[in-house]
């Protein structure tokens, strides 16, 4: 009877490696929210953490770290919805953390999430019309 030498398997690994995905991120879910975006739980009424470019979003519970998410920095892309076309492929954005999702001013389109994404970053991954995407997110 023929056995699988070491030769042979490396094709066998490396077909397996193609055939999927290697994720390096975390998967969650993402709502989004609206302004008012103040005050924050990370910095009150101050302004000046806001990327001008307005990714930013706030923690849920599962990244929220007892307040040391505060300024951490994430890439986030949209995997999955309960609707199909929902995610903009191809799109992955940069946000910083400003604030809790449990305490946000502004309520989240959906509760529990692991991300609460600003409107202007929800919208550049996904149709904004979507309470709740599934994500890939890594902090960097």
């Amino acid at each position: 009877m023929p056995t699988l030498g070491t030769t042979s398997r490396f094709p066998l690994l490396m077909l397996l490696a193609t055939l999927f995905h290697l994720s390096y991120g975390d998967v969650g879910t993402c709502a989004h929210y609206r302004p008012p975006y103040l005050p924050t739980a990370c910095y009150g009424n101050s302004p000046s953490h806001f990327p001008s470019s307005k990714m930013f979003a706030a923690a849920g519970e599962r990244i929220w770290d007892n307040g040391a998410a505060c300024g951490r920095q994430y890439q986030v892309r949209c995997i999955s919805a309960a609707v199909p076309g929902t995610c903009l492929p191809d799109q992955i954005i940069q946000v910083r953390i400003v604030d809790r999702a449990q305490t946000s001013r502004s309520r989240p389109s959906s509760n529990g999430a692991t991300i609460v994404l600003s409107s202007t970053a929800f919208g550049t991954i996904a149709d904004p019309s979507a309470r709740l995407v599934n994500v890939e997110f890594l902090q960097v």
